[in-house]
């Protein structure tokens, strides 16, 4: 007779770096680089000599909010309704 390799009653072991917390640390941190992002975007509209790096503060932007995205889908994920 062979053992049940996914019993019922075992919980998922979940990593440091997947739990809750550390991804609700991760939210926190990219919502600060997405407004810091904000914040370099506006300066390099206004002042001239910055305007040639305005692509800096964007990829600020989409980056920090693509993790901020794929973090919340992955924790509601865990969470079924």
């Amino acid at each position: 007779m062979r053992f049940d390799e996914k019993p019922i009653f075992r919980k998922i072991i979940v990593p440091w770096y997947d739990s809750e917390t550390a991804c609700l640390l991760l939210i926190l941190f990219m919502v600060l680089v997405f407004l810091f992002g904000i914040a370099g975007l506006s300066v390099s509209s206004e002042i001239v000599e910055y305007n040639d790096f305005i692509w800096v503060p964007i990829l600020l932007i989409l980056l920090s909010g693509w993790v901020v995205v794929s973090t919340m889908i992955r924790l509601i994920k865990r969470f079924p309704i």
